[in-house]
């Protein structure tokens, strides 16, 4: 499937500041960027940097003036698909060194404070099918309701409130997994059948080997999925961090997907 993907932002610069952006679809064997282009305004610093990972780049920039920006992207999504629910855990002893960072208590997923829910509810599973167990209660149990949390929102906070955002609803289930010592890490990506549209957030899941996707919320899959970011919470994978005082003005998402006629065309160019 290809996906086409524009995003704009435009905020506010009262003075010069520094600011951290990722909002860009990552270059990985899972998904082909088969065109991308990027609109900055004119900034004093400009630079690429690895993300977390090594998945996707994040670019430094200092400016002074009103930051708008274009991004404008057309991915081919080649993802390998699984049915998570069949899937082995890895044995904790034998995860890779680069899984272990997402088996800890993070910031907005304190997994340390579900180990004695999740083994009371989901004890009698295993592996692949305790995460889909998982993804099941938190799909029947949350209310998607935006505006019902905010940047200091933690999975603790959304288990009590039953209610919440995308990037809610990827920290419980983050929680939830990394207490049944499954490694498992937040996703910020662009997702086709999003509603409103925006920038989304899903889980990511060590299971058989391999990272699989897991979307809470329903609204999307994997196939359906370009990959921005990955980290341990969403503070790892902000589509814009600022290092000073910025204002948002405005901010549209639009994922759609490229019709067969649409890359006629475009190829025929």
């Amino acid at each position: 499937m290809q996906l086409s993907i524009v995003t704009t932002l435009d905020y506010a610069v009262p003075e010069p500041v520094d600011v951290l952006l990722q909002i860009e679809a990552a270059m990985i064997p899972e998904q082909h960027v088969l065109h991308a282009h990027i609109d900055l305004p004119p900034v004093e610093h400009f630079a690429r940097v690895p993300a977390q990972a090594q998945i996707g780049e994040r670019i430094w920039l200092r400016t002074g003036a009103p930051l708008k920006l274009r991004y404008e992207a057309t991915v081919e999504v080649d993802r390998i698909l699984a049915d998570v629910s069949t899937l082995p855990a890895v044995p904790t002893h034998l995860l890779p060194g680069e899984t272990i960072d997402y088996l800890m208590p993070s910031r907005y997923c304190t997994s340390d404070t579900f180990h004695d829910f999740v083994q009371a509810e989901f004890g009698n599973l295993e592996g692949g099918a305790r995460v889909a167990a998982i993804c099941e209660r938190i799909a029947a149990t949350l209310t998607y309701e935006p505006g019902s949390s905010d940047a200091f929102t933690t999975a603790a906070d959304t288990f009590k409130s039953r209610k919440g955002v995308c990037r809610d609803y990827a920290h419980l289930m983050i929680a939830f997994v990394r207490a049944s010592a499954i490694p498992a890490r937040f996703a910020s990506v662009y997702g086709l059948g999003v509603e409103p549209q925006d920038f989304h957030a899903v889980a990511e899941v060590f299971l058989d080997g391999t990272w699989h996707m897991v979307d809470a919320t329903g609204m999307t899959s994997p196939d359906r999925i370009a990959k921005i970011g990955v980290g341990r919470d969403a503070a790892d994978v902000s589509f814009l961090a600022s290092f000073g005082d910025v204002e948002m003005l405005s901010q549209t998402v639009e994922v759609e997907e490229v019709s067969p006629m649409r890359v006629l065309r475009r190829s025929a160019h």
